[in-house]
């Protein structure tokens, strides 16, 4: 079995709508996927239907912007009640936080001397997407020739280190930890900085974190071996995906996948 849990639609930053995400899944041979939109859990119930269409089983998920002392800190959520109460009122939040960090964004760019419009990044954004990201701001960035590629745009003027950053967090790590276990689901760590993780683990595991992505593309060994040392030791659940966005990067849907034997306790957990 093949697994990639953690893929995004244009109902956050992602290029595919979520139909069209499920359907590439099914073309790279992926058997489970998880569509963890930012902040939002809408492009849920489209994917669950054309999964059953294409056999591509889709997990109910979300990825939640959360950090700490100006780090993005992102807590996915597994086996989430899409429709639950705090999901839907912190997906309507986000979606004003999100358009005021675009702005300020913005602003910062034209203060370097690069002019790109609000309009031009929800053009670029599309007309599905439900909240706004960097990625549609990389792409508006592009169409205005500022930037060669999306990559380009992230590693020149708007990634972590730039002036034009704002970080996107509406949450506490722990806040965002505790909403994902309101929404029924299993909370995981995304993508955790290896500095940070001895501080913050203990609190966010008494908060009612169950599990570390230990699995992902950009992952050497050796940061493998210390994330599963970590999640063995605490006896967490290990998850892993592509984070993927679309096909700009160069990679398509099922390059990247992890096993059942990986990531199978978790399924197990929330099938529960």
């Amino acid at each position: 079995m093949r697994l990639d849990l953690h893929i995004h639609s244009t109902a956050s930053d992602g290029a595919w709508a979520p139909e069209a995400v499920v359907r590439g899944a099914a073309a790279g041979g992926l058997d489970v996927i998880a569509i963890a939109d930012h902040d939002t859990a809408e492009g849920f119930r489209p994917a669950e239907a054309a999964g059953r269409e294409v056999g591509v089983e889709v997990i109910p998920a979300i990825e939640v912007s959360a950090g700490d002392r100006g780090r993005d800190i992102h807590v996915l959520g597994y086996f989430v009640d899409p429709d639950a109460g705090p999901l839907a009122t912190h997906a309507a939040r986000a979606r004003g936080h999100r358009e005021r960090r675009m702005h300020e964004m913005i602003a910062r760019l034209a203060a370097d001397g690069i002019e790109v419009g609000y309009d031009e990044v929800e053009a670029a954004a599309g007309p599905d997407r439900v909240v706004l990201g960097r990625p549609h701001l990389a792409r508006a960035l592009v169409a205005a020739g500022h930037a060669a590629s999306v990559d380009d745009a992230f590693g020149s003027l708007i990634g972590d280190a730039s002036s034009a950053f704002v970080p996107a967090y509406l949450l506490t790590p722990v806040a965002a930890v505790e909403l994902v276990v309101a929404s029924g689901g299993i909370a995981v760590w995304a993508h955790p900085p290896a500095d940070l993780v001895s501080q913050l683990l203990p609190g966010l595991v008494r908060a009612g974190l169950r599990g570390l992505e230990v699995y992902r593309p950009r992952h050497r060994a050796a940061d493998v071996r210390r994330l599963e040392t970590i999640r063995v030791k605490r006896s967490l659940l290990a998850s892993g995906g592509s984070d993927w966005h679309g096909p700009d990067a160069g990679t398509e849907l099922g390059d990247f996948a992890v096993s059942d034997q990986q990531a199978g306790p978790l399924l197990e957990a929330g099938r529960r």
